[in-house]
């Protein structure tokens, strides 16, 4: 796998689209001017492959912009196309194609033209051997000399770091600090787990309780259905009677009403008579006032008719008398 393509627009010193190709499988020389852009050459190609520009501020988000004359640049692109003939990124293509757009907010990548997330290009540069932990794939001006002048202990540490050891041992303090958490949760899960067994013997003493509670419950609805269905009978045994003595009291009153009626009928005819009897009497009088002269004369005659007349009354009375005592029963 080699790059075969950089294409460079609005990044830094290059402003326009720049297209670097060819390039060699193994090496590559690039040479000019100062100023020319070389090192911003060699950062594009670092901004796409390399995890260093990320989580930058807004003001590091617009020294990676063409700041030069003319409109804004307000968005920038590296592309790099990679010979993929070995399938060395586990893509089925012979060329594969990582293109990253930096802006003043955000950053988009794009595999072969389709917008993708970052954590997948990080993904497939690390399957690919770009690893982030060890970042010697990428060596920067001035690092070799360094390399050159240093100490045996840091070759070491440096041979290490590429040959990956490094991350093994990292790997390894990182599982050792796993287990020791691993283990503190083992004691956790074993003090959890005699808590448990402590209480599913307690609830299993609290089932045994239940299920003697449900007992003595059924047994207590029982009762109390039978009871309340005792009552409930002997409540619609007095409802049924309280009806029948219902209607009874409804054909007496009936009765009652009708006597009563009758009773009012006689009345009326009574008080019928007492009015003949009453005009009568006040045709009497009258006429004893114009036979007052002869009121000696016809003294006994009188005598009979005042004797006829309380009889009269006597008789209106008891009939009267009799008449109430029948309406009072």
């Amino acid at each position: 796998m080699f790059i075969k393509q950089v294409v460079i627009c609005g990044f830094r010193s290059y402003r326009n689209e720049v297209v670097v190709e060819p390039f060699h499988p193994h090496h590559n020389c690039v040479v000019g001017r100062n100023g020319s852009g070389k090192s911003n050459f060699f950062l594009a190609i670092q901004f796409v492959l390399s995890d260093e520009f990320s989580h930058m501020r807004p003001e590091q988000r617009q020294q990676l912009l063409h700041e030069g004359s003319g409109p804004r640049v307000v968005n920038a692109y590296v592309e790099i196309t990679f010979d993929n003939t070995d399938n060395r990124i586990p893509i089925e293509k012979e060329e594969v194609t990582i293109r990253r757009v930096i802006g003043f907010k955000k950053d988009q990548y794009f595999l072969d033209k389709k917008n993708v997330t970052k954590t997948d290009v990080m993904n497939l540069l690390e399957s690919a051997g770009f690893s982030r932990s060890n970042p010697y794939y990428i060596v920067k001006q001035g690092r070799i000399n360094q390399m050159a002048v240093a100490p045996d202990s840091q070759r070491l540490k440096l041979l290490r770091e590429v040959a990956g050891t490094r991350v093994y041992d990292e790997r390894k303090e990182e599982s050792l600090g796993i287990l020791k958490d691993t283990e503190g949760k083992i004691e956790k899960i074993d003090e959890f787990l005699q808590y448990i067994e402590e209480r599913l013997k307690t609830l299993e003493e609290e089932k045994e309780e239940l299920k003697e509670y449900q007992k003595w419950d059924r047994m207590h609805r029982s009762l109390e259905y039978t009871m309340y269905d005792k009552e409930l009978r002997e409540v619609r045994e007095k409802l049924e009677s309280l009806d029948q003595q219902r209607l009874e009291e409804g054909d007496r009153t009936k009765d009652f009403t009708i006597h009563l009626s009758t009773t009012a009928n006689e009345i009326k005819f009574l008080e019928r008579d007492l009015k003949e009897l009453e005009i009568k009497t006040s045709t009497t009088r009258s006429e004893r006032d114009q036979l007052a002269e002869e009121r000696q004369l016809q003294i006994r005659q009188r005598a009979k008719l005042e004797l006829d007349l309380k009889d009269l009354d006597e008789i209106c009375n008891d009939d009267l008398a009799t008449k109430a005592h029948q309406q009072k029963n």
